[in-house]
Formats: structure tokens, C-alpha cells, sequence
């Protein structure tokens, strides 16, 4: 699940990023940490290289080029641009990702889609907060020290040149997010969608405002302990993180809008609108609406209101399964199963065991005597007055049983189809811009033969969506998502179902056999197996 962050750098003192990657920092004031000598002190291990620099005159470099073009002079100027790559926790044992080949993904992902900058890379592998994340730093000078051919990115001629600036742009970023997905899939490393909107969206200052709060928080409960009481909050949660919570509760049972704002504003009083096509939340301690949209996507209208007819639909399914369920009072052979410890009584003619031991023979008669009468009870609590009765009753819950397993098979096939066409959805979207730019290329053959492998995953994918949709349209993920999300859920209701029928099946089927050997009809009880496998 590799991250990419981008942050724009005003600071002149270039040394100031050289000494950060190498010496150990407080990360929420980012000022080193001194050991007993007041010295810095070097991170544990850290991998540099530089890209059209040397790494340990990079600050010089970067003001020698800054004076060969009188660039970068201002104190308002971006005088470097750090990217930062974040790397899965999981990737370290999972897929042995270490500090040595981050680092040399980073150089290559500099060399290829950072060209003519002046470069910094670093990998650190202690992660933030101790993490454990492998991640790679990547700081450039803003001023391009080489000329360089157009990309597919640059949108300007003085884009490509020497002594100009580096200019990020909302498609540069989106190119540059898709090759590290790119990357990620050829390493087998975790990845993320970065080109889609985040559905839980925390800003740095919102991060950094729960780490103070949370901070402060601790602090004032070792007070309160000391004083002999119990704190009632040990958790900081920021306002937009009450509200996220509580749209999530309230979210995941509301199956209109109405009944989403009357539930939210009943339980936890907060108001919420609907503007120009987006819902905002007033927090009960705030005067000023928070967007959905900065909230993240499951907390705006197109994402609730799919959620909402994802949860009435559940609820109307369920519904009808209950339709179906039997009705204990107006049908007098659906009675109301409840499990007992009904057992099979034991034939002690055919029992081995009991014909060698006397002892376990004796066991058994007293115990088929205790499920004899178990059985007898069970048969008058119960209301069968025949065998047939009691056969009928078997038989209609056998079907019932099966009906209900079928149903299950049933969901359990459109799952697999969702999860095909979720991981086809995944595939289409990583090999989408190498396909457009085979659709673009001049040479069409030679970029090919060069990319043949993206190109067929892309076509492949393209093939098997289209087919599973009447309309060849290409599916959303989300609603993809959405709908898994419905079919898991049915796909629980039917299992409870078809263990009902299962278990109550069973039970009968005990009774059944217990009957017929208190009657001695054994032809009988062979007659109901022979029922039941046809069945």
C-alpha cells in the first residue's frame, strides 16, 4: 500500500533537509535529538543517494545552480519539493522488502519521472511513530539543472529545460501516482488506489491536532489518577473524527436520507444538509458546517445515498425471508425448533461392542431407555400425533432445508462474479495509461511488443468487464463494493436460514429413527434414508 506525498519546500537552508535525513528528529517539532553530549544523533540506518548531485555537497550544488540562474532568490519562492513514499508495514515480511531495494526503487523512480533535477534519496526503515514502514525521501531543487526530452506529462516547452522550475500539476501528480502503482504491482508489493479520492480524508493538521490533543489528554488523566480517580476519556477525538464516527453508526442502518438526519441529529445532535449537490455536518460544538467531501467519500451524498438503497434493499430482503420463515402460530407443523439433546438410540444387535462387553451392552440399554424417553416427550411436546405425521413433518423441512442451501449457492456465485470483476476493475485501472499511450504511441507494433504484458492484462480486462454488463459500460468500483457489501450480507441472512432448517432436519431425523426402533419398524426408518438421499 505504498503512499505518495508531495510537500512544497520555501526554506533556502538546503542543509536543513540533509540534516534531517541523517540524524534522528522529534517529528512533531522536527528539531534533532541531542544525546547526553548535546550532539545529534545518526538515524539507526539510512541508505543516501544523489541524482545529479554528489549527497554530501547536495546544499552547495543546489545554491551554486540557484546563482547561475539568479533563481530562487525570494523568501516566497519554492526552493525544493519533497516527495516521500511510504511502503506497507506488511511489505517488510511479506514480500522482503528491505532498505537496500527501496532504495533502489527510489533512484529509479527519480531517473525516470523526476529527470533533470538535482535529487536527493533517502530510505528510512523505522517508520513514523515506529511504525516499522519502509519509506523513501526524495527532495529536489526546484530549479532543473539539465535539460531533458518532452515527457507525457509536460505541458510546457520551458517544462523540458535547464534553469527553469519544477512545475507540479494536477496530471503530473496523477502520472506520478499511477507509475508508483505501476511499480508496486511489478514488486508483488501492497498497493493502494492513490488516484482515487480517499474514503476516510485526514489532513496533516488533523493528524497533528489528535497527536496534541491525545497528548494533552494523557496528561491530564495521570493528574486525575494521581488524585485517586478514573479518567472517564482516554482517546482524543477531533470533531471531524466524532463526526465521521457517528455518520459511520448511523450510516450503516438508515435507508433514506430522512431517516439518516432525524437518526444522526437524535443521537448525537448533529445537523446535517444537503448544498449544491454535497451534504455537510455541524458538529453541536461548532458554528460552521464541515463538507462531506473533507471528510472523505463515504461521508458524502453519492457514496450514503448508494449505502442507503444498499440497506433499505437488505432490509426489504430480509423482510421477505422472514415472510418465509414459518409461521409457528397458524401452522401447526411448523412448530418452533429449538435445539435439544435428543441422541439416536443405540441398535444393540448390531453393536459389536456391546456383544463383546457385557458392561458397555448394560450402558447402552439404560442409555437408549433415557433417549426413549426423551424421544416420547419430545414426540408429545411437539403435537405428532402419527408417524406419518412425524414423517411429514420430516420430509417438508428436508425441502425447506435444501431450498434455503440453494439460495445460499445461489449469492455465493454472484459474490465470486463481484470479486472477479472488482479484481478486473483493480487490473484495468493500474495498465490504463500505458494502454492510452499505446493508443497514442506513432509506433504502435514496437510499444506492443514493448508493453506486452500490460497491454494484454488492460485488453483482458476490458473483455471480461464488458461481458459481465448487458450494456458494455465498465462498472464503478464502489458500487462494486456496494454491492459485495449487499450480497455478504444477504449471503449471512441465507446461511442463518439453510442452519436452521439443517439443524431442525437433523433433530426430526433423530426422532425418526428413535421412533422406529421403539416400534421395531426398521423398514420404515430405511425407507427415510432412502428418501433423504434422493433428496
Amino acid at each position: 500500500m505504498a503512499v505518495l506525498k508531495h510537500i512544497a519546500i520555501k526554506n533556502a537552508d538546503y542543509s536543513a533537509a540533509v540534516c534531517y535525513l541523517k540524524y534522528q528528529h522529534d517529528e512533531r517539532h522536527l528539531k534533532p535529538l541531542l544525546d547526553e553530549n548535546g550532539s545529534m544523533m545518526l538515524r539507526s540506518e539510512f541508505h543516501m543517494n544523489g541524482v545529479n548531485c554528489n549527497p554530501d555537497t547536495f546544499d552547495l550544488e543546489c545554491e551554486m545552480l540557484n546563482d547561475q540562474y539568479r533563481k530562487n532568490y525570494r523568501y516566497d519562492e519554492v526552493k525544493s519539493h519533497h516527495y516521500i513514499i511510504s511502503f506497507d508495514p506488511r511489505d517488510k515480511d511479506e514480500h522482503h522488502l528491505t532498505g537496500e531495494k527501496a532504495q533502489i526503487l527510489g533512484l529509479e523512480f527519480v531517473k525516470n519521472h523526476l529527470p533533470g533535477h538535482q535529487a536527493l534519496v533517502c530510505t528510512h526503515t523505522d517508520g513514523h511513530n515506529g511504525s516499522g514502514n519502509i519509506h523513501v525521501h526524495i527532495i529536489i531543487n526546484s530549479l532543473r539543472k539539465l535539460d531533458i526530452e518532452p515527457q507525457s506529462y509536460t505541458t510546457r516547452s520551458i517544462d523540458c529545460k535547464a534553469g527553469y522550475k519544477h512545475h507540479l500539476t494536477k496530471d503530473y501528480l496523477k502520472y506520478l501516482q499511477q507509475e508508483l502503482m505501476n511499480l508496486c504491482q511489478r514488486e508483488n508489493l501492497y498497493q493502494v488506489d492513490l488516484l482515487s479520492p480517499a474514503q476516510r480524508k485526514i489532513t496533516e493538521a488533523e493528524y497533528w491536532l489528535q497527536k496534541r490533543g491525545q497528548k494533552e489528554l494523557e496528561d491530564i488523566n495521570e493528574q486525575i489518577i494521581a488524585d485517586g480517580m478514573n479518567p472517564m476519556e482516554t482517546t482524543f477525538q477531533t470533531r471531524k473524527q466524532f463526526v465521521r464516527n457517528a455518520v459511520s453508526e448511523i450510516s450503516s442502518s438508515a435507508i433514506s436520507f430522512e431517516d439518516f438526519q432525524s437518526q444522526l441529529f437524535e443521537k448525537y445532535k448533529i445537523h446535517v444538509k444537503e448544498n449544491r449537490g454535497r451534504y455537510s455536518y455541524l458538529h453541536p460544538e461548532r458554528e460552521k458546517y464541515i463538507s462531506g467531501r473533507s471528510l472523505g467519500t463515504n461521508f458524502d451524498k453519492d457514496y450514503l445515498l448508494n449505502l442507503f438503497e444498499a440497506n433499505a434493499l437488505a432490509a426489504e430482503q430480509e423482510e421477505k425471508q422472514r415472510q418465509t420463515m414459518p409461521d409457528y402460530h397458524a401452522d401447526p407443523i411448523a412448530i418452533l425448533f429449538i435445539r435439544s439433546d435428543l441422541r439416536l438410540v443405540v441398535d444393540l444387535q448390531n453393536c459389536i461392542k456391546a456383544q463383546q462387553s457385557r458392561a458397555y451392552a448394560q450402558k447402552v440399554k439404560i442409555s437408549n431407555l433415557q433417549q426413549m424417553a426423551k424421544t416420547v416427550a419430545y414426540i408429545q411436546e411437539n403435537g405428532f400425533d402419527t408417524r406419518e405425521n412425524l414423517q411429514t413433518t420430516y420430509d417438508s423441512i428436508t425441502l425447506q432445508m435444501h431450498d434455503a442451501r440453494q439460495k445460499t449457492k445461489d449469492t455465493e456465485t454472484q459474490i465470486k462474479s463481484v470479486n472477479e470483476q472488482i479484481h478486473y476493475l483493480g487490473q484495468y485501472l493500474s495498465t490504463k495509461s500505458t494502454y492510452n499511450e499505446f493508443l497514442k504511441a506513432r509506433f504502435k507494433g514496437k510499444f506492443r511488443k514493448d508493453h506486452a504484458d500490460e497491454i494484454e492484462k488492460h485488453e483482458k480486462a476490458v473483455q471480461i468487464l464488458k461481458a459481465q454488463n448487458p450494456d458494455d459500460s465498465l462498472p464503478k468500483m464502489k458500487d462494486l463494493k456496494l454491492e459485495k457489501e449487499r450480497l455478504l450480507a444477504l449471503k449471512a441472512a441465507q446461511y442463518d436460514t439453510y442452519t436452521y432448517y439443517k439443524d431442525y432436519q437433523k433433530e426430526l431425523r433423530t426422532a425418526c429413527a428413535n421412533v422406529d426402533n421403539i416400534l421395531g419398524q426398521h423398514h420404515i426408518r430405511d425407507h427415510t434414508q432412502r428418501t433423504e438421499q434422493t433428496l
